[in-house]
């Protein structure tokens, strides 16, 4: 996983330390202007690169109400555009955890597991112009509340071919 803020003064060497594709991810995600945004998917070409484009209002949930996830085929860059504070739930893959649903070789390229209470979550905040970078190998629980508040949320997911990358 990779955390940062658009904001952040090192901003550019933080993107430029990046595969190309991924750098060119959040340099769209901090100059599009994605409050006015349409909400969906949307299919789209960055820079030679087809990404999936997803635009979504939301409300934060609780811990148990979140499933744990993964993905193959994507890398998923989060952003959160307005709204929060988000957490976001992260931990190691060590085999013992127990499929709920395996969609991964669906276009949505998901699988979802069961909480595991044994696995030890770490977590990062998410507010606006922060985002997190899933690599396939990350358990990610996404859109969570912070201190049981359920909060509106405007996020965005970009979907980056992880063979772009490579």
């Amino acid at each position: 996983m990779i955390y940062g803020n658009v904001n952040n003064e090192f901003f550019e060497q933080q993107a430029a330390i990046l595969p190309k594709p991924l750098g060119d991810a959040l340099r769209f995600l901090k100059t599009a202007d994605l409050a006015n945004h349409e909400t969906g998917r949307f299919p789209m070409d960055l820079n030679g690169v087809d990404v999936i484009l997803q635009v979504m209002d939301l409300e934060t949930k609780s811990r148990e109400a979140a499933k744990p996830e993964i993905h193959r085929k994507y890398i998923d860059v989060q952003f959160l555009v307005a709204g929060g504070p988000e957490m976001a739930a992260f931990f190691d893959d060590d085999g013992s955890n127990t499929v709920l649903s395996d969609e991964l070789a669906t276009e949505r390229d998901i699988l979802f597991y069961e909480n595991n209470a044994k696995a030890l979550e770490g977590c990062v905040y998410l507010t606006p112009g922060t985002y997190a970078i899933y690599l396939p190998w990350d358990i990610h629980v996404p859109a969570l509340n912070v201190s049981g508040e359920v909060r509106p949320i405007r996020k965005v997911v970009m979907k980056v071919p992880l063979a772009a990358c490579l």
